[in-house]
């Protein structure tokens, strides 16, 4: 059922509302090509982990300690593939990847948001109380 003229209109507001308030927020919250998972990465490190536990129960049968420990290795670099595959990267870092000329540079220093919050009084806080160690 698609939306009525007011309930687009309403929509885009609340879309403008949303980029102005919170930019790289809404931009994480955008989908694009690059923030899809890869199943066959994660098909690829699921296989390569059970090898991994496999040799790994080798190691354990079977006295040697190095195939033991070639098992642990093979069984954390399948799963951290897995890992990798099944999650999507955000829009904010595809697009930073892609080098998006508008995307925040690590380099500079920080500046302090303007709206007020919980947790951006905490890390003004944290601030404060770092600078006054130094």
């Amino acid at each position: 059922m698609p939306l009525s003229e007011h309930e687009q209109r309403l929509l885009e507001q609340m879309e403008q509302a949303l980029y102005a308030e919170d930019p790289k927020f809404a931009t994480s919250l955008r989908n694009t090509s690059g923030g899809r998972a890869s199943r066959g990465r994660a098909a690829l490190g699921v296989l390569i982990l059970i090898a991994g536990v496999a040799m790994l129960m080798g190691g354990v049968v079977v006295p040697l300690i190095p195939l033991g420990v070639a098992g642990f290795v093979v069984m954390t670099v399948g799963a951290t593939l897995a890992y990798l595959g099944l999650r999507s990267r955000p829009a904010a870092a595809a697009q930073s990847a892609e080098g998006d000329p508008q995307a925040p540079q690590g380099n500079g220093p920080r500046a302090p948001k303007q709206s007020s919050g919980f947790m951006n009084n905490l890390e003004d806080r944290w601030r404060k109380r770092r600078d006054q160690d130094l």
